[in-house]
């Protein structure tokens, strides 16, 4: 009910919660104290007013609300710091406690708390002591019955509270999910057209065109139409809100067609995805920046060159996509540079926003030299950004 940040433990709803009102303002040791208040101010004025209603009593309103505004603040301050109490003494364990033992220290609290504050209140309303009230045994059963049905009461409105407030973070936690998704999304659009247009891309690709066709017609055709056919892919893909595993790896052929002719020897690929599985969906634009980063920052870097080979196998409830190469090694496939590639961090950031916690990705060190990056996606759940965007 009450909440306290010295802990590590989830907050403890405020039945105030329960109203949407409320549940604007996040949780912290003031505002429940303030909320605690205006529960017991409320309290005590409902109560009055059933009161006034059934006794018919004919005394100014004043002379009601006064005494039970005492009683409802004595109980509902002892309730709150009980709790904090509690929460220090043990840890944080009644916020994290759920069911039956949650149902027990919640009852407990609360039925201590009203027999002690009916009892202080009273005693300080009639100027009796707190034993000679205790000591009335039909006074005391009645104030045990009260007590008992507030404390359910109170356990009912605390636990309906609590499940708002999940819901609430549960619906906040979806929502970053999607924004972020969205704005990754976006992110590797505009590098996959930057891509495109990139002026050393664009230009040392033209300008292996150029000094092909002398010499080679059918090799600068060859250069110009696989060019022609990624810049075709890439601009699908960089529009689409969906992608299948065969059409990432359409992609990612025509940009290795063109380097090839450009690196020559320097540069082998393979790409083997079994037909089965070239219809599983995939995040747009997923698999190609991983590439680029591997013949960047894996194989330029290296006089002889190397092979990327791009597969795709079933392990358990995963499709394992794997990216390898034969280049420098660690420090150079998913570092960054400027104006293009894509960090580890960014994909691994990437992978959660549209999987969540189902999807993984692995950083490997090949033998003798290169890099293998690792994707594991889930079987049977499609990236969150497909669904959110339909």
């Amino acid at each position: 009910m009450m909440n306290d940040r010295s802990t590590q433990a989830p907050p403890m709803a405020h039945p105030l919660d329960l109203m949407p009102f409320f549940r604007r303002w996040p949780a912290s040791t003031r505002r429940n104290l303030l909320y605690t208040l205006i529960w017991n101010l409320g309290l005590a004025t409902v109560l009055t007013a059933v009161e006034m209603h059934w006794s018919n009593y004919e005394q100014p309103v004043v002379k009601h609300w006064l005494p039970m505004l005492l009683i409802t603040n004595l109980i509902g301050f002892l309730i709150h710091f009980g709790n904090l109490l509690a929460n220090a003494v043990s840890g944080g364990w009644p916020r994290r406690a759920k069911g039956l033992p949650r149902l027990v220290f919640s009852t407990s609290l609360v039925v201590v708390c009203v027999l002690l504050g009916l009892g202080l209140g009273t005693a300080l309303l009639s100027g009796k002591s707190v034993l000679q009230l205790m000591a009335n045994r039909n006074a005391l059963m009645q104030t045990l019955i009260v007590a008992a049905a507030v404390a359910l009461l109170m356990y009912l409105v605390s636990s309906s509270a609590e499940r708002k407030v999940a819901q609430a973070m549960e619906k906040a936690r979806q929502q970053e999910l999607i924004a972020s998704s969205a704005r990754l999304l976006a992110e590797a659009r505009l590098r996959a057209l930057q891509a495109q247009i990139e002026p050393h891309f664009l230009y040392n690709t033209l300008a292996n065109v150029v000094s092909l066709i002398g010499p080679q017609p059918a090799k600068a055709q060859h250069m110009l139409e696989r060019f022609i056919d990624y810049l075709r892919a890439s601009l699908a893909a960089s529009r689409s809100e969906e992608a299948t595993l065969g059409s990432e790896a359409r992609l990612i052929a025509a940009y290795l067609d063109v380097l090839a002719v450009r690196m020559g020897e320097r540069l082998r690929y393979r790409i083997e995805v079994p037909d089965r599985l070239r219809q599983f969906a995939i995040a747009p634009m997923l698999l190609q920046p991983v590439v680029e980063n591997a013949i960047s920052h894996g194989l330029e870097p290296k006089v002889e060159g190397g092979e990327i080979v791009v597969g795709a196998v079933e392990m358990g409830e995963h499709l394992c996509v794997q990216i390898s190469d034969t280049g420098v090694g660690l420090g150079g496939t998913m570092s960054a540079k400027p104006g293009g590639g894509v960090g580890l961090s960014n994909l691994r950031e990437r992978l959660r926003s549209l999987y969540g916690g189902a999807a993984r990705v692995e950083l490997l060190e090949n033998q003798p030299c290169g890099m293998t990056v690792r994707l594991m996606l889930p079987l049977n759940a499609s990236p969150t950004s497909i669904h959110s965007e339909h």
